[in-house]
């Protein structure tokens, strides 16, 4: 076995394609296994590797040792080995990064440099010499063992300049030493305490010490974190009944508690629609066939999608394998782990970026232990480190926000149905409105349609009102969005004792605010696009950077103080709301009001009670959420999106139009909508009215067809970002023209591939970066990432000598 371990392929956590071999020194070689993270030299650095397999080098050159073993446990199995390749190859990524970005933040270890004192340097500090900053130095170091080169700026108060170091080690008065940082998060520990049998009461004995004994031995194990509650002086009297021989204290790991209040468990299910039991019929045959199968579910809003899945999930767990759920944003997360906790108890682990790194690392840790046979959590957790996968599911998985679009911009909802092949598992894709590239694959057979056409105990869908906005003209003012009909609508409700939903997808008090005097547009700083108002906060925010500037700031080109405040936000329609409906209890469910940890399951709490009569939302509010007190959704305005440079843009439009509607009626009482447009002649706003999705699709699929979009066409998209506008657009230029040449030079290349651009992008200037893009279609995804491959490797050197970025996108959402 040690011969066999003896060197071992690892990827590094650097911005390097490449793999790289080292070897194993002799005591390591019995606990070192594949997915533990190692400490490797690298040029002149140490960094993190992942071990990706053993296996001999390639060449007889000599190769590094590693200097350490950094996991107690593999963080990932080894058959996720192949599933990080694949998604190295496909996305074009550099495969540590790939790793890296999977598992929880905060636990990678970093090299730091630590100086201290020498023999020779106590001697020159009795004697006296060298410069003040040296001799400060040394009584530093004489009052400290040791600091690292930050802590030593820190103490001196002051930067000591590197030139200064290296002349002191350089003298022999100080070592410089490269040590190992351990990342920030690790496994947490806590005191417990038990009662030791045969001990006797000291004759001298507090009431509160008598107090602590007895709670102890009640409960014959207790934290000490517990006993302090009862009594705050808990851990110093504790350790000293310790000593007296009552007690014993023990150390233990313990898991950091991402879940909110408890929930009473309900392993009862609900009687299944007949619709309900072929899918889940259809669903237990694929599983028991042991084999790679991908179903649509495509039912209507509230048809009962979520019991399917945990009916799945239920079958999974009794064949002794695992279960992956995936929702769209955390604001789900919260409905669907109460259900899931309900069904199935503590064999429900959560992973989603709204957990502190180190609940992420315990609940990874839970599933790495197999404590945990359930994960839901938003795209990462597509990365959960499974060993016996059975089972994934993806909720609403037309959602965009299953892409991500920073670094490894990978699809969470495509990784998902390539983690189930790797695992010869079962995948199910859940939307009232599937995406069209989900929907055109159960046409072709790649994915078997299970339709859900009906509501849960008969309930029917909502009644759908079109309000044209071009008729209301007459009756401008302050509140022209808040048309007759939906005025009416709203305060029928109130009366009624039900709850209303207004979607407007954007947030603020004015989208575009401009000067009273010369027209011109308060705008950002570092991006290409015009500022939002906010009232609450009184000031211009950027919604991409983050730029802000004082509501009550002078115009840049005349400087007049007057500033009009154009377009709609979600504040403007609360504050007419309230203004409206004084009586009335609202709300308002944005990303301003849900940023801060808890404040998002605080309002949905609040809204499920019935404590919120009027909700004001973003799309947010439009994803999944069952409120049965909803039985008014007002949509302010459904053209917001619709006319984006995007080929998606109508079926975006569509999607959120039928998901917002569907909010209403889910309860005991019918539903209405009042949808107010510009358009209403378009024919994603007569599918949305009518919740037909299949007459949108047989609209839009000609047209994506003809114009060669997905799903008739793969897409790669570059972009070029760069600080300065002339070689930003320059380096696109080069970029365009050896990307054009090289299709040319190959038949294949020449017959499949579709190049345009490149172009100035649709915001051109993005966080004080330009922006250019290039945008490449192709029918195979190989001759696409071939023309790529090829082309990033001409232009390298180029690119990296004109200081400018290039990113690739495979398979791009956001085309702006």
């Amino acid at each position: 076995m040690r011969l066999q371990k003896q060197y071992i392929e690892t990827a590094v956590s650097l911005p390097i394609t490449k793999t790289f071999h080292y070897e194993v020194p002799e005591p390591f070689q019995d606990r070192i296994e594949i997915g533990h993270r190692v400490w490797v030299p690298f040029g002149s650095q140490q960094v993190t590797g992942y071990v990706l397999g053993f296996s001999k080098p390639p060449c007889d050159t000599p190769i590094k040792k590693i200097l350490d073993v950094l996991d107690d446990i593999p963080l990932f199995p080894a058959d996720m080995v192949s599933f990080y390749r694949w998604i190295a190859r496909y996305y074009l990524h550099p495969i540590g990064e790939v790793i890296k970005g999977g598992l929880p933040g905060g636990i990678n270890a970093a090299a730091v440099h630590m100086v201290s004192l020498t023999d020779k340097g106590r001697v020159a500090l009795k004697g006296g010499g060298g410069n003040h900053v040296e001799s400060k130095v040394l009584e530093l170091l004489k009052k400290n063992d040791a600091l690292t080169l930050k802590g030593l700026n820190q103490r001196m108060g002051q930067y000591v300049p590197r030139s200064l170091i290296y002349n002191m080690v350089r003298s022999g008065s100080i070592d410089l030493l490269r040590k190992i940082k351990p990342g920030r998060i690790a496994p947490k520990w806590e005191w417990y305490v038990t009662p030791r049998e045969g001990g006797e009461i000291p004759g001298r004995f507090s009431q509160t010490r008598r107090k602590l004994l007895e709670a102890i031995r009640a409960k014959d194990e207790i934290s000490l974190k517990a006993l302090k509650e009862i009594v705050p002086t808990a851990g110093r009297l504790v350790r000293l009944m310790a000593e007296d021989g009552l007690v014993e204290m023990v150390k233990r790991p313990v898991y950091r508690d991402p879940f909110g209040e408890p929930i009473e468990g309900d392993t009862s299910a609900p009687e299944l629609t007949p619709e309900q039991t072929e899918a889940v019929f259809a669903i237990e045959e694929g599983l028991k066939r042991a084999g790679f199968d991908t179903y649509l579910l495509h039912g209507v809003t509230g048809s009962g999608k979520t019991e399917v899945y945990m009916r799945a999930v239920a079958d999974v767990l009794e064949m002794g394998k695992e279960a992956l759920v995936l929702v769209p944003e955390i604001a789900l997360i919260s409905q669907t782990e109460r259900r899931f906790r309900a069904r199935f108890g503590d064999r429900i682990a959560l992973l989603h970026s709204g957990l502190s790194d180190g609940e992420r690392y315990d609940q990874w840790m839970r599933v790495r232990k197999k404590e945990a046979g359930v994960v839901i959590g938003a795209r990462s957790a597509v990365f959960a480190p499974f060993e016996n996968l059975g089972l994934v599911v993806v909720d609403e998985e037309h959602d965009d926000s299953y892409k991500q679009e920073s670094g490894l911009r990978y699809n969470g909802r495509d990784l998902a149905i390539v983690r189930a092949k790797f695992a010869n598992a079962v995948a199910i894709l859940g939307s009232a409105t599937p995406s069209l590239s989900s929907y055109h694959n159960s046409l072709t057979g790649k994915f078997q349609r299970l339709a859900l056409s009906k509501r849960v105990r008969e309930q029917a869908l909502p009644e759908v009102t079109v309000v044209d906005l071009r008729k209301q003209e007459g009756r401008r003012g302050k509140m022209w969005f808040l048309t007759r009909e939906l005025k009416k609508a709203i305060k029928t409700t109130l009366d009624r004792g039900e709850q209303t939903l207004l979607f407007l997808n954007r947030r603020g008090y004015a989208s575009f605010p401009m000067c009273a005097r010369c027209g011109r547009a308060v705008r950002c700083k570092n991006c290409d696009v015009a500022l939002t108002f906010h009232q609450g906060a009184n000031a211009f925010r950027c919604h991409y950077c983050g730029f802000t500037r004082s509501g009550i700031s002078v115009c840049e080109g005349c400087g007049s103080e007057k500033t009009i405040l154009l377009g709609l936000g979600t504040e403007k329609v609360e504050a007419a709301i309230k203004e409206l409906f004084p009586e009335a209890r609202v709300a308002r469910m944005d990303r301003d009001t849900t940023s801060k940890k808890g404040a998002l399951l605080r309002q949905l709490k609040a809204l499920r009670k019935g404590d919120v009569d009027i909700v004001v939302g973003t799309q947010m509010v439009s994803k999944g959420h069952d409120f049965p007190g909803i039985t008014l959704v007002g949509i302010v305005c459904a053209d917001l999106s619709l006319n984006f440079p995007d080929f998606r843009a109508a079926e975006r439009t569509f999607q959120v139009l039928s998901q917002v509607a569907g909010r209403a009626g889910r309860g005991d009482r019918p539903g209405k909508v009042i949808l107010q447009t510009y358009n209403p002649d378009h024919f994603c706003i007569l599918t949305a009215r009518d919740q037909d999705c299949e007459a949108f699709y047989k609209e839009e699929t000609p047209f994506r067809e003809a114009l060669g979009y997905p799903p008739f066409a793969r897409l790669i998209q570059l972009i070029i970002l760069g600080s300065d506008q002339k070689k930003t657009f320059a380096v696109a230029q080069i970029l365009g023209k050896i990307c054009k040449r090289l299709r040319m030079g190959d038949d294949m290349f020449r017959r499949e591939i579709t190049i345009l651009g490149p172009v100035a992008a649709p915001i051109s200037r993005l966080q004080k970066k330009y922006r250019c893009q290039l945008l490449l279609k192709g029918l195979r995804a190989g001759s696409l990432h071939a023309l790529v491959t090829r082309l990033m490797k001409e232009t390298e050197k180029a690119v990296r000598e004109s200081q400018v970025k290039v990113i690739v996108d495979v398979d791009p959402v956001s085309m702006l």
